[in-house]
């Protein structure tokens, strides 16, 4: 289904903001730990566990709501979802400790991963297939403005009213968003009352997307490579402030310039889709990717490098993932018509949950230096670069087979 171009940025724009959802909340909130801990009278460390909360609920949220965006239409379980995320939003700003804290954004993240999994569903309804990776190019412009824009914003407010005001702007934010969603965002697929949401037939659904070869090689393909930026998220402020001894205010710099890296690598994959395929695209991005991680590895291996160039690697690194994810979307879902919602939910299950493990790893890994993080964004494109090229194999051998 083609969307009309005079309604196309609207419709984008919103589709962008329900991406959002969850990247703002995460990256909103960070510069508030001090003073959430300081005013519950627990530590930081505790405080960090709303942040393991939060992602526990937007993994396992994906999966709830794939069933339910393909049984009962992409809108109304986007109601309910926001809806969620707007009363647990409104909670966080009156709560007292830190125990209520975790739990309200546990119910936050259910409610929140409800935008990312129908935006993603709602791409493959609303526009051709062939223009799928160009629009995820485009949300990729919205989403990655979040990094940016959200910890400088939640400092400001955390510093200036307290932030308790975080969690106010965000419900506000997200109230405006749904309204956005009744009166401008069209209905995209309709329902299929035919769906059961037993529990053997969602299992089935989800296993007969599962076993689809373009589906598992380009969506492990996406969800490792992007496991890499994870990687990066969950040892840049070790490595940045403890290692090179730059400032928080530094730190928040640097942060937005490679991330600035990753927009604008997204936005020129919609320039190259004009002239190469998704498939084209993603392979060169991710063998640029192999050689940025492992120079990226052995120069900290070696100890040859210093501030400037290990930013300017990550920045490479980074640049590449901005080619590999929207084509990586775009090709998981192109063979699902009328099931986006759970090849869309598996999608971003599998990516949270290798992103959860891999950030993980990095801290298990700890050695005082560069290398866990380094070495984990190696290893993250190197295996994409693999999982994709001998998926490649099975998808054109199934395709003769048939």
């Amino acid at each position: 289904m083609s969307q009309p171009k005079r309604n196309s940025f609207f419709v984008i724009l919103i589709l962008g903001l329900l991406s959002a959802i969850g990247p703002f909340s995460i990256d909103m909130y960070l510069p508030g730990f001090p003073d959430i801990a300081r005013s519950m009278s627990t530590t930081i460390a505790k405080v960090t566990l709303s942040l393991s909360s939060f992602f526990i609920g937007i993994s396992a949220g994906q999966f709830i709501y794939g069933p339910l965006l393909d049984r009962y239409g992409r809108k109304n379980p986007l109601y309910i979802g926001l809806s969620i995320y707007v009363i647990a939003s409104a909670c966080c700003i009156f709560v007292r400790d830190v125990e209520s804290l975790i739990v309200l954004r546990f119910f936050q993240a259910i409610g929140g991963c409800a935008g990312m999994v129908a935006s993603r569903a709602l791409v493959r309804d609303l526009f051709d297939v062939s223009d799928n990776a160009k629009i995820f190019s485009l949300l990729m412009l919205v989403v990655g403005v979040s990094p940016i824009i959200a910890p400088t914003l939640g400092g400001t407010i955390s510093s200036t009213l307290g932030w308790r005001y975080i969690f106010a702007v965000l419900t506000a934010i997200t109230a405006l968003i749904l309204i956005a969603v009744h009166f401008a965002l069209p209905e995209g697929r309709q329902p299929n009352k035919e769906l059961s949401l037993k529990p053997a037939p969602i299992i089935a659904g989800f296993w007969a997307v599962a076993r689809e070869p373009r589906f598992y090689t380009y969506a492990l393909t996406g969800a490792i490579a992007s496991a890499g930026l994870y990687a990066y998220i969950a040892g840049s402020p070790y490595v940045f402030m403890e290692l090179f001894h730059v400032s928080e205010r530094q730190y928040g710099w640097i942060f937005a310039i490679i991330a600035m890296g990753l927009i604008g690598s997204s936005q020129l994959n919609s320039v190259l889709l004009r002239t190469y395929k998704s498939e084209q695209i993603i392979r060169v991005a991710l063998f640029l990717q192999v050689a940025t991680g492992l120079a990226l590895l052995i120069g900290n291996l070696l100890g040859a490098l210093e501030l400037f160039s290990t930013i300017f690697l990550i920045f490479l690194f980074l640049c590449c993932q901005g080619c590999v994810f929207p084509n990586s979307s775009a090709l998981s879902l192109a063979p699902f018509a009328h099931n986006a919602g759970t090849a869309s939910a598996l999608m971003g299950g599998i990516q949270m949950c290798i992103g959860a493990l891999t950030s993980a790893s990095v801290g298990w890994l700890s050695n005082q230096t560069a290398v866990p993080m380094s070495g984990v964004m190696a290893a993250c494109a190197v295996s994409a670069l693999s999982i994709l090229l001998l998926g490649r194999k099975v998808i054109r051998y199934q395709t003769v087979a048939s």
